[in-house]
């Protein structure tokens, strides 16, 4: 029970340090955004089609979506990028039925929004982060 337990504390450990919500958001409206061309694949070569254009933008809101989990530092830039990917994608992929465009809208505020919650307001992010790591080693030994 106790390797149960410590497993779910290194998870909320994790996902206090990453804006998981966003970030799942945003992955979610990624594969909404690519459910529609993929089952349009076989008129994707044909010249003149946009659907090339929704692999594009469900690919890029992806591709944010993972980013923001591996590099949470980033996650302001990555929820501006996916946000924007997701309205684009309104072109090629109808943004999923509008479901993945509103999805990424929100996903991608979510990202921008987050802050850690370790951050104090005026120390700078590096610093906070560094006191966060230290603090997260001392807790586990």
């Amino acid at each position: 029970m106790s390797t149960i337990r410590s497993g779910w504390q290194a998870l909320q450990r994790w996902r206090r340090r990453r804006p998981f919500w966003g970030a799942t958001l945003l992955l979610l409206s990624g594969l909404i955004i690519l459910w529609i061309p993929a089952h349009l694949y076989e008129i994707s070569l044909v010249p003149g089609s946009t659907v090339f254009v929704g692999f594009f933008f469900g690919g890029m809101v992806l591709l944010m979506a993972i980013l923001s989990y591996a590099m949470p530092r980033l996650a302001t830039l990555f929820g501006i990028i996916g946000m924007f990917s997701a309205i684009l994608s309104i072109m090629g992929a109808l943004g999923g039925f509008l479901v993945g465009t509103i999805l990424g809208i929100i996903g991608g505020a979510l990202c921008i929004a987050w802050r850690p919650q370790w951050a104090d307001s005026a120390a700078p992010l590096a610093h906070s982060e560094a006191a966060a790591d230290k603090e997260a080693t001392n807790v586990t030994h």
